[in-house]
C-alpha cells in the first residue's frame, strides 16, 4: 500500500521534504512528551542549537523554529529550560525576525510568545526586549501581510501587555533615525497605536477582536497615560466602526476599549463620543436579541458613563432622530426581563436626563413620559406587597439599591422641567400646527411628574422605608420632593395639601430626624417622639420636673431628652419655634434638676443643652453662681470636653463669657476651636483685608478678645502646649486682633511671654532636621512682637526681658539669609523700634549689644547691598516685601550710625558702603517705592552730620573703590568735599528738588532735612558751594511750586523749613521781606494750639531764626 504513496511523492522533492519534516516534527514532540525527561529535552536544544549554527540559509532554520515552538507549547517547562539553559538560542530569533520571510518570522513570533508567557521568561528576557526586540516586533507587526503572521504577532504583544514594563516601553517606543526615511507605516513617535488601528481597518473580525483585545490590555494599566496617544491617533473612530459587526467577541471588546478611553477627558474634547453615539445606540439594540447578559450590562455601562461624563459644552445629540432611538433603546432595556440589565437601564436613563442632552428642540416630552413610568412601574413591580413587620434582613440590598437609581432617575426628570423653564424654545415645542394645541409640551410634561409622584412615587417609597431605614433613599426622596414644589408654580398648594393628607409627612420628617443620628441617639428618638403629646409651654415646664425619688419609670427622663433634641435639631437649622428667653431658662432649670437628681445626662443630650444656652444668651439673663457651679460640676464628669463640644461661635462665646467657666475650660475650648480646622481669618488677614466687620464675621473670636483680653494668656500657652498647626494659627489670630486694635494696651502682658515662645521655638526648630528657617510660626511670631512694641506709649526703660528678646532676635537675624525677608523685616523693625522707644541709658546699653552681634552687622551689610542689585517695579506705589526689607536695614543702620557716634559705643564689626552707589540710589531712582527713599535719605543723612567720619562705616568712593583705575587728580572743591564731587553735589541737589514736589508729607519731611543737613556739611567744608547751592534761583520756583499744590499757605512744614534754610544763609533773593511779613501774619492769625506738631516745631525754628537776623 505504500508503493502508490511513494510514486506520489517521488517526482516532488519539496512536498516529500516537507512530509517528511512534519511527520518527524510531531513524531519527535510525542515521543518527548511521553519520556518526560528533562535528559532530552537538553539534548534537542543542543542539537537544535548546533542545526541553527550550522545552517547555511535562514530559511533551512524554519523546521528548528517550527519543533522549538510545537516542544513550548506541549511541555510546560520547555521555555523555562530554553531561556535559562540556551539563553544564545535567542540571538537566531532576532535574525529570524530580520529575515524577509513571513513563514520563519511567524515561527520566531510563535516562539517569543511562549518564552515571554513564562514568568522566568519574562523576567530573563525583559533587558533583550528592552534593548533589541522592541522595535524590531513593532515593525514585522506594522508590515505583517500573512495572517499567520500577524495572528502569532498580536500573541506575542498579548503575551507582553501583562507586564506594566513592558507596556510602558511600547508605548514610549520610537523609530531609530535610521529607519525614519523608509519606515513609511510607522509615523509618529508612538507606533503601537498606529499598528493597532491598522489591524482595525481590516475586515477580518478575528484580527478586529485581537487589536481591540491588545488595546485594552494596554489602556488598563493606566488610562490616563496611555489614553491621550491612542485618541490622538484616532482610534476611538475606527472602534466605533467595528460596533457593527455580528461578532460577541469583538463587541465585547471595543465595549472594554471604549471604557477605558472614556475616563479621559480627551476622548469627549475630540468629539469622539458625537461621532460614535449613533454606533453605539445601534450596537446595543442589535445586541439586545442575544442571548448575552454580560454584553448587555456592558453596552449599557459605556453608554451610561458617556452620558454621564460628556462636557456640558459639547451637544452629544446633534440630531432628535438619535435622541429618539437612545429613548427606545432604554425603553427596551428598562423592560429586559433580566434584573441585572434593568439596573444598567435605569442608570442610564439617570445620566440621559440632563437639558444639554435634550436639548435639541423638539423636546420629546411625550417619549420621556413613556420612559419614566416604564421606570417607575419596573420598580414598583419589583417591591414586595406592603407589609407591617419591619425586617431588615428580608429587604434584599439589591432592591434599595434599585429604588435609590429610580428615585435619582425621577428626581433628574423634575430637575430638567424646572430647567426648561428659563428655556423659550422648551416651552411650547416647535413644529406645531397653526390653531392647534400640542399636548407635547412643558407643562404636560410638569403636571405628569407631579401625578405620577402621587400616585406611584410615594406610595413605593413608604412602602419600602416602612422594612427598611435608608439615609439615602431618604435624601434623594427629600430632594425629590423640593424640586416638585417649583416645577407646577401654581400648583405648589395643591400639592402641599396632598403631601400633608396622610401619614406620610409624619412619617418622613421622623425619618429625617433618626436616619443620620448615633444608634442611641435614634433609638431614643424612635421612641421618644410619638409620645410628645404637649404644647409648646407644657413641654417647657416639662424641662424642669424632677422624677420622683426611687422611681423606675424613665419615661420623663425620655421625654425631657428627646425635647431638648427636638429643640436642638430646630435651632440649628434655623427654626425658632419656642422664645429664647423662655428657652434659656428652661435649659437652666433641666440642668439644677439633673444635678440635684444625681443625674448625668448623656454626653448627646448635654452638647444639645450647652448649645442651646449659648444660642439663647443674648436674650436670656446672666447665669448665677448655683447655675455655673452646676454646669461645671457636669462637666468635669466628662473625661474629654469634645464628647459636649459643638463648634459654634455662640458656644465659643458662652465659654469665654463666665470666668468661672473660662478659668476651667476655657483653654480646652479655644484648644478645640483651633484645632477644628474651621479658623478661616488667616485667609482673609493674608488676603489683605484690613475692615473689621468682615475679619469679626469671619473670626468671632477677635471681639471676644477686645472685651476680655485675659483670654491672651490662654492663647498664648496655647502656642506653648499645641501642635505646629494650632499654633500657626493662634499666632495668625493674635496678629489680625492686634493690627485690628490699636486702642488695646497688651504690651505688658505679651512680652514676657513672646520671649518664652520664640525660645521654645527657636530650641525645637535646632532639634529638626530642617532649619529653624522652615518653621511658619516664627515669622508670625516676630510680627506680633513688634506689633506688640508698636502699642508701647511713650518712653521708657528697657527691662531684663526686653534684652533678652533684643538678643535673641539680633541673634536669629545673624542665622538668616538676606532673602528671608519674612524673618528679617519684622526682626529689623524691632530692633530699629527698641532703639528709639527708649531713655538713653538703655539706648545706650542697646546699641552696645547690637554692634557687638558681627553675625547682625553681616547680614546688614548684604541688605543694604541688594539695593543696587534689585529690579525696578513697573509700578513703585506698593511696597513688595524685599523693598520693605530695605527699608528697615537702611532706616536700622542709619540710627546705629547715630547712636554709635552719641554715645561712642564699641564697634567690632564695620559697615562697609560705596557712597557713589548711594548717591545714585537717590540721583537715579529708578521707579523706587517712596519708603525705600525715605530710608535711604535719612542714612544719607546720618553720614552727612558726622562727616562721613564713623567708627562703624567705611566708606568706599569712586577712586577708593577695590580694583579701581589710577584716579585723575581732583580739583580743589572736590577735594574739599571728599568724599564727595561737586558734580555730585548738584545732581543730588536737583534731585531733592524733584522729589519736593511729590505730594508725599513723609518723603517732603526727609527731604527737606537732607537738604539742611547737605548745606550744612558744604558750608564746614566749602563755604562758597554751600552759599552757590543755596542761591540757586530753582528754590523759589520750588516754593511756589509747593505753596500752589495744595492750600496756598506758608504754614506748612516743608515750606517753613526751607525758609528758615534760606534765610540762614541769607539767600535775598530766595526768600523777600514780603514773604517773611506774610508768614507772620498768618502765624499770628493762626490758632497755635490746632497746629499739627511738624508745623508747629518748624514756625518756631523760623521764628527763632528771624529773630536772629
Amino acid at each position: 500500500q505504500a508503493l502508490p504513496v511513494v510514486q506520489l511523492l517521488a517526482p516532488d522533492e519539496r512536498v516529500c521534504m516537507h512530509l517528511i519534516g512534519t511527520l518527524l516534527g510531531k513524531i519527535l514532540v510525542r515521543l518527548v512528551v511521553e519520556l518526560k525527561s528533562e535528559q532530552y529535552l537538553l539534548c534537542i536544544l543542543d542539537e537544535s542549537q548546533k542545526e541553527l549554527c550550522k545552517a547555511t540559509t535562514m530559511r533551512s532554520s524554519l523546521p528548528t523554529f517550527t519543533l522549538l515552538g510545537k516542544l513550548a507549547d506541549a511541555i510546560p517547562g520547555f521555555a523555562d529550560i530554553l531561556v535559562v539553559e540556551h539563553s544564545n538560542l535567542v540571538d537566531h530569533l532576532l535574525m529570524g525576525l530580520t529575515y524577509p520571510n513571513e513563514a520563519i518570522k511567524a515561527a520566531v513570533c510563535y516562539l517569543y510568545g511562549k518564552l515571554y508567557s513564562s514568568p522566568v521568561g519574562t523576567e530573563r528576557l525583559s533587558a533583550h526586549f528592552e534593548e533589541r526586540l522592541c522595535g524590531l516586533f513593532l515593525n514585522t507587526l506594522g508590515r505583517a501581510q500573512t495572517k499567520e503572521l500577524q495572528i502569532n504577532c498580536l500573541g506575542l504583544l498579548k503575551e507582553l501587555l501583562k507586564s506594566d514594563h513592558f507596556v510602558s516601553i511600547l508605548m514610549n517606543n520610537s523609530k531609530p533615525e535610521e529607519e525614519s526615511e523608509n519606515a513609511d507605516f510607522l509615523e509618529g513617535e508612538n507606533p503601537l497605536p498606529l499598528v493597532l488601528k491598522k489591524l482595525l481597518l481590516t475586515r477580518d473580525e478575528m484580527l478586529q477582536a485581537a487589536s481591540s483585545h491588545c488595546l485594552a490590555a494596554t489602556l488598563v494599566h493606566s488610562p490616563s497615560r496611555y489614553a491621550p496617544a491612542f485618541i490622538h491617533a484616532d482610534v476611538p473612530e475606527f472602534l466605533f466602526e467595528c460596533l457593527s459587526c455580528n461578532s460577541e467577541i469583538l463587541i465585547w471588546s471595543v465595549y472594554c476599549c471604549l471604557l477605558l478611553l472614556t475616563e479621559e477627558r480627551l476622548f469627549f474634547s475630540k468629539c469622539h463620543t458625537v461621532y460614535g453615539i449613533e454606533s453605539l445606540v445601534r450596537s446595543l439594540h442589535d445586541v439586545l436579541p442575544l442571548n448575552n447578559v454580560e454584553l448587555h450590562k456592558q453596552g449599557l455601562l459605556l453608554f451610561t458613563e458617556i452620558l454621564k461624563r460628556q462636557p456640558v459644552e459639547i451637544k452629544l445629540f446633534t440630531n432628535r432622530g438619535v435622541c429618539i432611538e437612545a429613548i427606545d433603546l432604554l425603553m427596551e432595556t428598562v423592560n429586559c426581563p433580566v434584573l441585572e440589565v434593568v439596573v444598567e437601564a435605569v442608570r442610564a436613563v439617570s445620566a440621559f436626563l440632563r437639558k444639554d442632552h435634550l436639548s435639541s428642540p423638539p423636546v420629546p416630552y411625550e417619549e420621556l413620559q413613556k420612559l419614566l413610568e416604564a421606570v417607575l412601574k419596573r420598580c414598583a413591580d419589583l417591591s414586595p406587597p406592603q407589609s407591617t413587620n419591619r425586617n431588615l434582613s428580608r429587604v434584599p440590598q439589591r432592591q434599595g439599591q434599585f429604588l435609590l437609581n429610580t428615585l435619582e432617575s425621577f428626581r433628574n426628570a423634575c430637575r430638567l422641567a424646572v430647567e426648561f423653564q428659563s428655556d423659550p424654545m422648551a416651552q411650547e415645542n416647535a413644529f406645531t400646527a397653526p390653531n392647534s394645541e400640542s399636548k407635547d409640551t412643558l407643562n404636560n410634561f410638569s403636571k405628569f411628574l407631579l401625578r405620577i409622584c402621587d400616585s406611584l412615587c410615594i406610595p413605593m417609597v413608604m412602602n419600602y422605608l416602612e422594612r427598611a431605614v435608608s439615609p439615602s433613599v431618604m435624601e434623594v426622596f427629600i430632594s425629590t420632593l423640593n424640586t416638585l414644589f417649583t416645577v407646577v408654580p401654581n400648583m405648589r398648594n395643591k400639592f402641599s395639601k396632598k403631601l400633608g393628607m396622610g401619614t406620610f409627612l409624619i412619617t418622613a420628617c421622623l425619618l429625617i430626624l433618626v436616619l443620620f443620628l448615633e444608634q442611641e441617639m435614634s433609638e431614643l428618638l424612635q421612641k421618644g417622639l410619638p409620645q410628645l403629646n404637649y404644647t409648646i409651654a407644657e413641654s417647657l415646664l416639662l424641662l424642669a420636673e424632677t422624677p420622683e425619688p426611687f422611681s423606675l419609670d424613665q419615661s420623663l427622663c425620655s421625654h425631657q431628652h428627646c425635647f431638648i433634641l427636638l429643640l436642638y435639631f430646630a435651632c440649628t437649622h434655623g427654626d425658632r419655634f419656642v422664645p429664647e428667653a423662655e428657652l434659656f431658662l428652661a435649659i437652666r432649670n433641666f440642668l439644677l434638676s439633673a444635678q440635684d437628681h444625681g443625674d448625668c445626662p448623656p454626653a448627646y443630650i448635654l452638647r444639645a443643652a450647652l448649645y442651646l444656652l449659648a444660642v439663647c444668651q443674648d436674650k436670656g439673663k446672666t447665669l448665677d453662681l448655683r447655675s455655673l457651679c452646676t454646669i461645671r460640676r457636669i462637666l468635669d464628669g466628662f473625661p474629654d470636653l469634645s464628647l459636649v463640644y459643638v463648634h459654634c461661635p455662640l458656644l465659643l462665646k458662652f465659654f469665654l463669657h463666665y470666668p468661672e467657666l473660662m478659668g476651667r475650660f476655657g483653654h480646652q475650648v479655644l484648644q478645640l476651636w483651633f484645632s477644628w480646622g474651621d479658623c478661616k481669618q488667616t485667609e482673609i488677614e493674608e488676603a489683605g483685608f484690613g475692615v473689621s466687620d468682615q475679619l469679626n464675621s469671619v473670626n468671632p473670636l477677635l471681639p471676644i478678645l477686645k472685651s476680655n483680653s485675659s483670654i491672651l494668656l490662654i492663647l498664648l500657652d496655647l502656642v506653648c502646649s499645641s501642635s505646629v498647626e494650632v499654633a500657626w494659627k493662634v499666632l495668625m489670630t493674635l496678629r489680625t486682633f492686634l493690627e485690628t486694635n490699636e486702642d488695646i494696651l497688651v504690651c505688658d502682658l505679651l512680652r514676657s511671654r513672646f520671649l518664652q515662645i520664640l525660645q521654645q521655638l527657636l530650641v525645637e526648630s535646632s532639634s529638626l532636621s530642617v532649619p529653624f528657617l522652615a518653621n511658619r510660626n516664627l515669622p508670625v511670631l516676630l510680627s506680633l512682637l513688634f506689633l506688640v512694641q508698636l502699642r508701647s506709649k511713650g518712653v521708657r526703660e528697657l527691662d531684663s526681658t526686653d534684652f533678652k528678646l533684643l538678643h535673641q532676635v539680633s541673634n536669629l537675624c545673624g542665622k538668616c539669609r538676606p532673602m528671608d525677608t519674612d524673618l528679617l523685616q519684622p526682626s529689623l523693625n524691632f530692633l530699629y523700634w527698641s532703639l528709639h522707644q527708649t531713655t538713653p541709658c538703655s539706648q545706650q546699653r542697646a546699641v552696645a549689644v547690637l554692634l557687638s552681634n558681627v553675625a547682625l552687622l553681616q547680614i546688614l551689610q548684604k541688605v543694604l547691598e541688594h539695593t543696587w542689585c534689585r529690579s525696578p517695579h513697573s509700578e513703585p506705589v506698593y511696597l513688595s516685601s524685599e523693598d520693605a526689607l530695605l527699608c528697615s536695614g537702611w532706616l536700622l543702620v542709619a540710627s546705629l550710625l547715630l547712636y554709635q557716634h552719641r554715645y561712642n559705643t564699641e564697634v567690632h564689626q564695620t559697615l562697609s558702603l560705596d557712597v557713589t552707589e548711594v548717591l545714585n540710589a537717590v540721583i537715579f531712582r529708578k521707579k523706587k517705592p517712596i519708603l525705600l527713599l525715605v530710608s535711604i535719605l535719612q542714612f544719607l543723612r546720618a553720614v552727612l552730620q558726622q562727616n562721613f567720619s564713623s567708627s562703624l562705616l567705611v566708606v568706599v568712593g569712586e577712586n577708593t573703590a577695590e580694583g579701581a583705575t589710577r584716579p585723575q587728580p581732583p580739583s580743589l572743591q572736590d577735594a574739599a568735599l571728599h568724599p564727595l564731587a561737586v558734580q555730585q553735589v548738584f545732581s543730588l541737589v536737583v534731585s531733592l528738588q524733584n522729589l519736593l514736589v511729590h505730594k508725599d508729607f513723609v518723603l517732603s519731611q526727609a527731604v527737606v532735612a537732607c537738604l539742611e543737613t547737605l548745606v550744612e556739611y558744604l558750608y564746614v567744608k566749602n563755604q562758597d558751594v554751600a552759599l552757590h547751592v543755596a542761591s540757586q534761583p530753582w528754590h523759589r520756583f520750588l516754593l511756589f511750586t509747593l505753596l500752589n499744590r495744595g492750600r496756598k499757605s506758608f504754614l506748612q512744614p516743608e515750606v517753613l523749613r526751607l525758609m528758615t534754610l534760606f534765610l540762614r544763609y541769607q539767600r535775598s533773593n530766595i526768600i523777600s521781606q514780603k514773604e517773611i511779613s506774610q508768614i507772620l501774619q498768618e502765624a499770628a492769625e493762626a490758632n497755635l494750639a490746632e497746629l499739627p506738631e511738624a508745623t508747629s516745631r518748624a514756625l518756631h525754628l523760623f521764628l527763632c531764626q528771624v529773630r536772629g537776623q
